[in-house]
């Protein structure tokens, strides 16, 4: 549980680190000024609007919102996918091609997992049930029993009605 909760409050300021390490990875191990270009146009944007896509994602299913945990399989997506994206960072040419095309592949695996998680939970979750933890979540200490006090009656009437004279 350590790690699922420690991945899923890593998601967050990974989609700042992994586009900044990007940048500072360049600077680092690469040479050439015209590959900077594309650091800065695609891949440091990319990894930014697709990490927080991807957060998004996971974060609207019900069951990672109740633990503030993520799946053993968002660990296992997520991980490999910043793996292979701070490898790209390193920007070693000979596995630079390969590398970024397995990122990329990643990042794609990582959304139809997060996709396919969240219809998978959403199309088995019982309504009535989600809506009454919903609730149970927002009243502290409240019980599943319902009680005459939780109960409040509003009668309405209509001016000009007999029931209102």
């Amino acid at each position: 549980m350590v790690i699922r909760r420690a991945m899923y409050s890593w998601l967050l300021p990974a989609a700042f680190v992994l586009p900044v390490w990007l940048l500072v990875g360049w600077g680092i191990f690469n040479q050439n000024g015209l590959a900077l270009l594309p650091v800065l146009l695609i891949f440091a944007p990319a990894v930014f609007v697709s990490e927080l896509v991807l957060m998004l994602l996971v974060r609207s299913r019900p069951g990672v919102r109740a633990q503030r945990a993520l799946s053993w399989w968002d660990v296992t997506g997520f991980g490999i996918w910043h793996l292979l994206t701070i490898g790209v960072g390193f920007y070693a040419q000979p596995l630079f091609a390969l590398n970024l095309v397995l990122a990329i592949l990643a990042a794609v695996g990582v959304l139809w997992l997060c996709l396919w998680q969240l219809w998978t939970t959403t199309k088995t979750a019982r309504t009535p049930l989600l809506i009454r933890e919903t609730f149970d979540r927002v009243r502290p200490g409240a019980t599943t029993s319902t009680t005459v006090e939780d109960i409040v009656v509003v009668e309405e009437s209509r001016p000009g009605h007999p029931a209102h004279s």
